[in-house]
């Protein structure tokens, strides 16, 4: 399930609903992700999110659709927020649940990474010189890749 929303979230509410029917679930692995107040040692007044609705709900199915090719999952939710966002505020919530825990840990990892290096968001931090857009990071790809499948599984 993928929802794009500006309001926040409850992660509690969140992972109840998910799971509260599906008995088979044995293991379940949630990540929140939340607006710092640093960015490249800068103090960060606020950060706004964009994008263009429709497109990244698409991308975000996709997504989580890789996933569930991977791994056994009996349910998972991505929630990603846009708008104007400060310090302490809640982002994204990523959850996955499955009949074992490794696949739920496996799979929320993967899901982090890709949507980081992946989703069409663009955010712009506010600090004290100004507003600037953040550029994608190195490291966000690098972290991505880990999970590229191999030249012969992808051809499968």
């Amino acid at each position: 399930m993928i929802r794009v929303q500006r309001e926040d979230f409850d992660p509690g509410a969140e992972l109840t609903a998910l799971t509260a029917e599906n008995k088979a679930v044995g293991g379940v692995v949630s990540f929140v992700g939340l607006v710092r107040d640093m960015a490249a040692g800068q103090p960060i007044r606020a950060m706004t999110l964009e994008h263009y609705p429709g497109m990244t709900e698409k991308k975000l199915a996709e997504i989580e659709a890789e996933a569930r090719t991977r791994w056994p999952l009996e349910t998972s939710l991505i929630v990603h927020r846009y708008g104007r966002l400060e310090p302490g505020e809640r982002i994204v919530l990523v959850i996955v649940a499955s009949s074992h825990r490794q696949a739920a840990f496996e799979a929320c990892a993967f899901l982090v990474d890709w949507l980081k290096a992946q989703a069409p968001f663009w955010k712009e931090e506010e600090t004290a010189s100004g507003t600037h857009w953040v550029d994608a990071k190195s490291e966000d790809d690098a972290a991505a890749a880990r999970w590229r499948k191999p030249p012969h599984e992808a051809a499968e």
